[in-house]
């Protein structure tokens, strides 16, 4: 055996010692990724394209913006306007290019046809033993351990399922909850065979969130298996999209993370319906776009993904941060930076940009997801801190990089906002022929660029035979599409200010944990909504007075925007109704394909009233 040394990243010629990874000293540097999907040099091209691409067409912005902002000589305004623009900007500019790239791919036949089962080839046996891992945090059990019941029944019945075994990782701290925890796993125990393959534990500490809970399976019994498979309380996925997932990965050994596009459960809310309506679309171009210059580097959400547990457990050990909460401590944000050290460990991490039969719920009305992004919030700016982490390869430190710019470029937009009838009044009084037609094009391409995702996969449903029928027809998905870009031009007012409020209580040392979240809904009081939503109703009153007062004529154009903090408290009431959820039910409007066509593992769960 040549002389070898532990190291962080590995090519192609690699040793296993009792299970640590090794590379040797002197080997030939390789040509491909470590799964061999693409040459290192076509990867590089891709990225060196959509960095050009990127860069010139925010530079392309900003210049524009100074050309409009200089028309009469610069002031502090408008120095504060551009800078804000600067900050903002990166977000739907990166949208934009990823969905264009995404729909050139669709629009083709390209995609990751390199990683499914050819067609016509026959399906190779599983031979890896896979764990099944659903955590919990005070939900309820009930509603959670159903779903994982169809994913075990949908496995059982593809003839692989002795392959798998199921653990409920417990992390509730409520006495009661736990009770009914432990009823119900008992339950399951006695009415199914494989009772000996359910395993039931519940953590007394809640050290290292969902994470440390995580992590704590894979160095104890999780040492047992080849993959993990783990999922949220509201995951559910089909048995053939899991089978699918592990010949991938049990053909592939130098994968080490394969995240499948998770996509929106069928759901009775008005909220999440509209809003996953706009993710289904979103989600298709973007992520297919995301995947092609991402490649090996690629994203993992932290659960319906496949991950490979013995380099997990030697290489993703999460670093605890310097300094306590919110910013230090222990990471709540886990999935991307586990993504990153396992790329750094010589292993691929994947996205499967295709609709496989991968579900999640979404939160079911404003407060809820105003309470998940707050979260995610906190964690993505942790990356803070892990940005200069030794090892890291430089796509995967830029997507740290990008996760922070996402949330920052948050309280830039309200600022641009609230200064922009200042800076309207300003131009009016000191610039007679200020570009008003040319600013008003900078904000349509701005929103244009915003809503590309959404805009392209709707072409692509179009432009793909058959693919308009499965959402329902021509008239259901064009309606369908409309209420949903008015759904998220409101929707983008609630949250962006309730995330800038949020930044600036983590300032003042303000915490987000990781604590059970609202999965059902039955309605949002005016009271209840009131009470989060107030300073949004009051931030665009006085941006609309402000520019009914110094910018009259401006005011028509500032309502797609205005009106979206103004009516942010009848926004949360209407969205979380359960008449109007009901309503867009029977009518089937928003809907997804497995509203009009499901699958049996969703018709089971709606037999059994999980939705």
């Amino acid at each position: 055996m040549r002389k070898t040394k532990p190291v962080m990243t590995f090519d192609c010629d690699r040793e296993t010692i009792s299970g640590v990874i090794f590379q040797p000293v002197a080997t030939e540097p390789c040509l491909t990724t470590p799964a061999g999907f693409e040459a290192i040099a076509t990867l590089a091209r891709r990225r060196m394209i959509v960095l050009v691409f990127n860069l010139a067409t925010w530079s392309l912005l900003m210049l524009w913006a100074g050309s409009i902002l200089g028309s009469g000589g610069w002031t502090w305004l408008d120095g504060a306007i551009l800078i804000c623009l600067g900050f903002a900007a990166p977000w739907p500019v990166l949208g934009f290019w990823n969905a264009a790239i995404g729909l050139w791919q669709l629009s083709g036949k390209r995609g990751p046809a390199v990683l499914l089962t050819p067609d016509g080839e026959k399906p190779a046996p599983i031979t890896v033993k896979t764990a099944v891992l659903m955590t919990l945090r005070n939900e309820d059990p009930v509603r959670a351990l159903r779903r994982l019941k169809i994913v075990k029944e949908s496995l059982d019945q593809t003839g692989e399922g002795q392959q798998f075994s199921y653990f409920v990782l417990s992390d509730t701290d409520r006495a009661d909850v736990a009770s009914r925890e432990e009823d119900a796993i008992a339950d399951w125990q006695a009415h199914d065979a494989d009772r000996e393959r359910i395993i039931y534990r519940r953590r007394d500490h809640n050290l290292g969130f969902k994470a440390g809970n995580v992590r704590d399976f894979a160095t104890g019994s999780g040492r047992e298996f080849e993959l993990m498979l783990p999922l949220d309380a509201d995951s559910l996925m089909t048995g053939t999209a899991i089978l699918e997932l592990v010949r991938i990965m049990q053909r592939h050994p130098d994968l080490g993370i394969l995240q499948g596009l998770v996509v929106g459960t069928p759901t009775a809310s008005a909220f999440a319906r509209i809003f996953q309506f706009g993710m289904r679309l979103g989600m298709r171009t973007y992520t297919m776009g995301q995947a092609w210059w991402a490649g090996d580097c690629g994203s993992y959400w932290g659960h319906n993904a496949l991950v490979r547990i013995a380099p997990f457990v030697a290489h993703c050990e999460l670093p605890v941060l310097a300094g306590g909460p919110p910013l230090g401590g222990r990471i709540l944000s886990h999935d991307q930076v586990e993504a990153a050290l396992m790329r750094a460990a010589g292993f691929e991490v994947r996205v499967l940009p295709v609709e496989i039969g991968s579900f999640e719920d979404n939160p079911p009305n404003a407060v809820a997801f105003a309470d998940r992004d707050a979260r995610w919030c906190q964690g993505n700016l942790q990356y803070l801190k892990l940005i200069g982490l030794r090892g890291l390869y430089p796509v995967s430190r830029y997507q740290l990089i990008w996760a922070v710019l996402m949330f920052v470029g948050v309280p830039a937009w309200i600022v641009l906002f609230a200064l922009a009838p200042f800076a309207a009044a300003e131009a009016e009084r000191m610039i007679p022929d200020f570009p008003f037609r040319s600013a008003v094009a900078l904000s349509l391409a701005l929103l244009l660029m915003h809503l590309a995702p959404k805009l392209s996969a709707a072409l692509n449903v179009m432009l793909t035979p058959g693919e308009i029928r499965r959402f329902g027809g021509g008239a259901r998905f064009t309606l369908g599409a409309g209420i949903e870009i008015l759904f998220s031009l409101f929707l983008a007012a609630t949250t962006s200010l309730r995330t800038a409020l949020f930044m600036m209580g983590l300032l003042l040392g303000r915490s987000a944990g990781w604590e059970a979240q609202a999965r059902d809904t039955d309605g949002l009081t005016w009271s209840a909504a009131a009470s989060r939503f107030w300073p949004h109703a009051l931030f665009g009153v006085g941006v609309g007075c402000a520019f009914a007062t110094v910018a009259p004529h401006l005011l028509l154009w500032s309502l797609p925007v205005t009106l979206g903090f103004v009516a942010a408290i009848p926004f949360a009431v209407l969205t979380a109704s359960p008449a109007v959820g009901d309503f867009l039910r029977r009518h089937r409007i928003a809907g997804v394909p497995e509203d009009f066509s499901p699958p049996p593992e969703i018709r089971t769960l709606q037999l059994a009233g999980g939705f």
